[in-house]
Order: C-alpha cells, then sequence, then structure tokens
C-alpha cells in the first residue's frame, strides 16, 4: 500500500513515522484482504487547520483529532479494478496526538499509530455510529495495532 505523507502542521517529525505507518498498512492488508495496489494520504495539520476541515465538511464546529475523507463510500467499492486504487485522506491534529497520548498515557508513537488506524479504517468503510459497528471497528484498531505498538 502506497502511503503519502504531508506535513502541513508547521512542526517537524511528523514524517518519522512512515514506517509504523506502513507496518500498520501491511498488517491491515493481510487482516482484511486490501488490495495491495491501495493508497492513500495523510496530512499532519495543526488544531486551527483541523477545527475548520471539521466545521466545513462535518458542520461540527470545534478541533478533532482525526478526520478520514474517503474515496469510496461503500465496502463492496473497494473490488474495483485499478492500477492504483485511491483510497482517500487521513487528517491528524498534532496537538491533539500530544493531548492524548498525555491523557491516555501512553506514547505519542502509539497515538498517532492509533489515529491512523482508526482513519484507514474509516477509508475501508468501517465506522463506529452504531454500538454494533463501533465494536467491530475497535476490535479491529486492537488487533492492527496491539501486535505493532505498545501501548
Amino acid at each position: 500500500m502506497e502511503i503519502t505523507i504531508v506535513n502541513q502542521s508547521g512542526e517537524k517529525n511528523w514524517t518519522r513515522y512512515r514506517h509504523d505507518f506502513e507496518a500498520v498498512a501491511e498488517r491491515t492488508q493481510r487482516l482484511l484482504s486490501v488490495d495491495p495496489k491501495a493508497c492513500l494520504s495523510v496530512i499532519f495539520v495543526d488544531a486551527q487547520q483541523i477545527h475548520g476541515i471539521n466545521r466545513e465538511y462535518r458542520n461540527i464546529d470545534r478541533p478533532t483529532d482525526v478526520i478520514s475523507f474517503a474515496l469510496q463510500d461503500e465496502k463492496e467499492d473497494y473490488e474495483v479494478a485499478e492500477e492504483e486504487q485511491q483510497l482517500g485522506d487521513i487528517f491528524i491534529s498534532v496537538e491533539a496526538v500530544r493531548a492524548q497520548a498525555k491523557e491516555y498515557g501512553h506514547s505519542i508513537r502509539r497515538e498517532v499509530c492509533f489515529l491512523f488506524t482508526h482513519g484507514l479504517l474509516h477509508l475501508l468503510g468501517y465506522d463506529h455510529m452504531e454500538e454494533e459497528e463501533e465494536t467491530v471497528m475497535f476490535a479491529l484498531q486492537d488487533e492492527i495495532l496491539d501486535a505493532l505498538v505498545k501501548k
């Protein structure tokens, strides 16, 4: 899976998690049979940027930690054979990464990988709006992440 990382946060070093993102993507590919030609973008932003995105696209007037924009809406859409299958974009707030790592008592690495995994599952059509969906999605997050990054 090809991952493009864009750092719009104004802070250095966020691209250092590329190897971790690739490991998460590879494990996700194996577990969920994702096309290896799939590709996505991860964009690191600050709190103000993600607030604006959240307000504009979700009508929620506050910052958030991660927002995913899938290019396909239904899981069935992922079976379309293309040379390169664009999954979409994951926006991650760098301030949220730091704050939530501190709040949950784990490393920044764990938090940024958690948010990437969460965003990736959204790109693949998973959601957590209903209790049953949440159970499935959160179990997958744990299965993917726990083997790769210590809590």
